[in-house]
């Protein structure tokens, strides 16, 4: 679940929250520089989230750093050594794990109870083994559709910041406002504004408007999207009706034809693309239809 970065429609960044009508699910030792604002808020074990975490449910794992206030209107669940720079207020029941700090003190107005909570992660793990130990393959999509809504996932050992989105996984983006610079593997953007460069292995820039840089190794401009910057790759493909305002490199070649096909996670794409005859002297900015 956890193999990709994954932004889901909707999302949005400002300069201080990611703000998501669904679920957020951070991973292990992963730094958010962000409030979160969402349905269900999941923080795994020694990740950090540098302002306020607001959910209809809130999860923390041991050892996790939240530097903002907690606020909860369902239950929360906090894991031991998990530390709290500002205030907790809970709005359903508290089950919290020992020697947890909270800078600012704690509110709840359900029942408290004092033991270290299971990590969802690891609740999931345990789950998923149990259903394939019995067979019940069936039960795991549903498992997922019921337990998370629309989740926004930050895999594990990543950074989200306004500075830079990183993470040596795949990376999707989908209909969202997002701010930061994003370094992934194979990268998917479609339909998003992004305030930022994309960097990757390889890049799709569908339906988007990029204000920043794209490089990686075969980039994908289509459905008319926008690079407000340059393009840097090996091979550049793009449709007739993009825009890039600035540079654009392709050291083995750049395709500009009525439509492009792409498939990410290092598989070959459409024959047709490498037959197309290679653009020479393209200008710095071209326009749309």
């Amino acid at each position: 679940m956890l193999e990709s970065l994954v932004i889901p429609e909707g999302t949005k960044f400002d300069e201080t929250m990611i703000v998501h009508e669904g679920d957020v699910i951070v991973g292990n030792n992963s730094t958010v520089g962000f409030g979160i604002r969402a349905r269900k808020v999941i923080i795994g074990d020694r990740a950090t989230v540098e302002g306020d975490v607001i959910g209809q449910e809130v999860r923390i794992d041991s050892w996790a750093k939240i530097k903002g206030n907690v606020t909860c209107f369902g239950d929360t669940y906090i894991g031991e050594f998990a530390s709290i720079s500002g205030k907790l207020t809970v709005h359903g029941d508290l089950e919290i794990g020992r020697n947890v700090r909270i800078d600012k003190g704690f509110e709840a107005t359900g029942l408290i109870t004092i033991q270290n909570p299971l990590p969802v992660i690891m609740f999931l793990f345990i789950y998923i083994m149990e259903l394939l130990r019995l067979g019940r393959l069936d039960e795991l999509e549903e498992l997922f559709s019921e337990e998370f809504e629309n989740p926004l996932v930050i895999p594990d050992d990543s950074k989200v910041s306004i500075e830079r989105i990183q993470t040596s996984k795949n990376a999707v983006i989908k209909n969202s406002r997002v701010l930061g610079n994003l370094r992934a593997r194979d990268v998917l953007v479609e339909g998003t504004e992004l305030y930022g460069s994309v960097r990757g292995r390889d890049v799709v820039i569908n339906s988007s408007k990029i204000h920043g840089a794209v490089e990686g190794r075969r980039v994908y401009i289509v459905s008319g999207s926008s690079v407000f910057g340059s393009i840097n790759a090996e091979e550049v493909h793009m449709e007739n009706g993009c825009v890039v305002e600035g540079s654009i490199v392709g050291r083995k070649g750049v395709w500009i034809r009525d439509r492009v096909e792409f498939e990410l996670e290092g598989e070959q794409e459409d024959d047709g693309v490498g037959e197309e005859e290679i653009q020479k002297d393209v200008p710095e900015h071209i326009p749309g239809d």
